[in-house]
């Protein structure tokens, strides 16, 4: 087991890396990769284990998405989001589930539903690498993002509902639309309430290194706990970390630097081992339903078709269809090729194969669960189906309708303003500080000079290259004291090579330089 595990994270940070160098999709190639190793001789046999990918995996990605998204932005687009997040994952449910329900003969109407309400969610991981490759506009970036924070806790949570009433529970519309509701509220209540326990205590600790080992604790506690008292996990991991993310700033500096590099790599790990994941599942999927594989393949095709065109059907009607009586004065419906974007942005993931892996293999009963094996193999069917269909088309469609972002001039002149701002509100408080000490006049002058710099130099981007193709005073600035810094790290390494300076000397200052160069490579 220790050795596959080994070969899984091996293999699937290689292919990523090589995605990545390519250019590439890094998810698509994944699972591309992962589909034809699945029956190569000799490659172990990977079984997803549901409790695994919901508690450890899950938990982590929501929580660093969340820490990156914007609060701000995410409450103006509240209403697409919602709508996408909430609305379209409950109708995707029906539309699949009663689609499923008529295509496969023998097939439980509350079977149906368990399989819509797995496949439901859109998985934005791939899209939104899409996306930032290609320079989507932030507003559709944001909505992207938002919808694949919340979706996965309406299908859940929807999904419970279903089993349950699959497996004999007993539940009516009222009694799960209620433990739909109670598990929403209670998740958001339990997410905000531990974000701001937490945003207390590392107000407390002023210790970059115990504020990050905390966060690394707080999506698996949110989620562990959550769950416990039957709330949504997910919400409570999402809200936890838009509290968190919002309130960043009081946090420390050290924890903030470690935070970013700290989730991005685990990101990285945690994608690329959950879509080689997807790929590897072929073969103990087919082996689940026998002679039908062919059947049920048609089947699950068809059921890619219903779930693409219930997004579309979804997404259209309810931008434009907006009630009259709600419109702004100045309210302009979004571009159709937007639109377009956003319905085609419908690729299933590692989530949906997880759900429906940890269907009960009982009734309450005893009885085996209807159809369990078929659900499994037609949620495959549709999460691999999607993830080929929308990954090799979304680029050409992105291309094609022409959307791109038009932020970056406003961004550079908002950004300008501000550092000036900043600018001057840094030389009042260095007026006031100054007590007019010959001794300190020096010290003084290089500090208004860097106040200077920046400045200068958030208004040179703006301008971009200067007339004649040179470089501007302040690319010339970054150039020449990255050469230096260079130098100067060659001789603290030959220092420490030649035991003139220990070891955690070296670290020490090796930090020090390392910090000033991501200064430099950030401005």
């Amino acid at each position: 087991m220790e050795l596959s595990l080994v070969a899984l994270l091996a293999g699937s940070f290689a292919v990523t890396a090589l995605a990545r160098r390519l250019g590439l999709s890094a998810p698509l190639l994944l699972v591309v990769v992962g589909l034809g190793l699945s029956y190569v001789p000799g490659v172990p046999e990977y079984a997803l284990d549901p409790e695994l990918i919901l508690t450890l995996v899950l938990p982590p990605l929501l929580y660093s998405a969340a820490l990156d998204s914007s609060y701000l932005r995410l409450r103006d687009n509240l209403r697409p989001i919602g709508l996408l997040a909430l609305g379209a994952v409950l109708f995707t449910t029906v539309a699949v589930g009663l689609a499923a329900w008529w295509l496969v003969p023998g097939l439980p109407l509350a079977a149906a539903l368990v399989l819509g309400a797995v496949v439901a969610p859109p998985d934005a991981v791939a899209a939104a690498a899409v996306g930032r490759r290609l320079g989507l506009p932030r507003k559709l970036m944001t909505i992207l993002g938002g919808e694949s924070l919340v979706n996965d806790a309406t299908a859940l949570t929807a999904y419970r509902v279903a089993v349950a009433v699959a497996a004999g529970a007993g539940y009516g519309l009222a009694e799960g639309l209620g433990v739909f509701v109670l598990a929403a509220a209670g998740g958001a209540a339990i997410g905000w309430a531990l974000g701001w326990l937490v945003d207390r205590v590392r107000r407390l600790l002023r210790d970059g290194v115990l504020e990050s080992a905390m966060g690394l604790l707080v999506p698996f506690v949110g989620f562990v706990v959550a769950e416990e008292v039957h709330a949504s996990g997910v919400l409570a991991v999402v809200l936890a970390g838009l509290y968190l993310g919002h309130r960043s700033p009081a946090a420390d500096p050290v924890a903030r630097l470690q935070d970013r590099a700290v989730w991005q790599a685990a990101d990285t790990v945690l994608e690329a081992m959950v879509f080689a994941l997807i790929g590897l599942q072929l073969r103990a999927v087919v082996a689940g339903v026998g002679p039908a594989v062919g059947t049920l393949t048609g089947v699950g095709l068809v059921l890619v078709l219903v779930a693409l065109v219930a997004r579309v059907a979804f997404v259209f009607p309810t931008t434009y269809l907006r009630p009259l009586a709600r419109r702004r004065a100045d309210w302009t419906p979004p571009s159709w090729r937007h639109l377009a974007v956003v319905s085609w942005a419908g690729m299933r993931g590692v989530v949906s194969l997880a759900a429906a892996a940890g269907i009960p293999l009982t009734t309450m009963s005893g009885d085996p669960f209807p159809a369990r094996d078929e659900v499994v193999y037609l949620t495959f069917v549709v999460t691999v189906g999607t993830l080929l269909l929308h990954g090799l088309t979304l680029p050409t469609v992105i291309r094609r309708l022409g959307v791109q972002a038009s932020d970056e001039s406003t961004d550079a002149l908002a950004e300008a303003q501000a550092q000036t701002d900043a600018g001057a509100a840094a030389t009042a408080r260095l007026d006031a500080l100054d007590d007019g000490d010959p001794l300190h006049a020096q010290t003084v002058a290089e500090l208004r000079s860097r106040i200077e710099a920046r400045t200068n130099a958030a208004w040179e981007r703006l301008g971009g290259p200067i007339a004649g193709g040179g470089d501007t005073p302040s690319a010339v600035y970054r150039r020449l004291r990255r050469a230096m810094l260079e130098a100067e790290r060659e001789v603290f390494v030959r220092h420490r090579d030649q035991r003139r300076i220990d070891d955690e000397v070296f670290r020490r200052v090796q930090h020090e330089l390392d910090l000033e160069e991501v200064t430099l490579l950030r401005e």
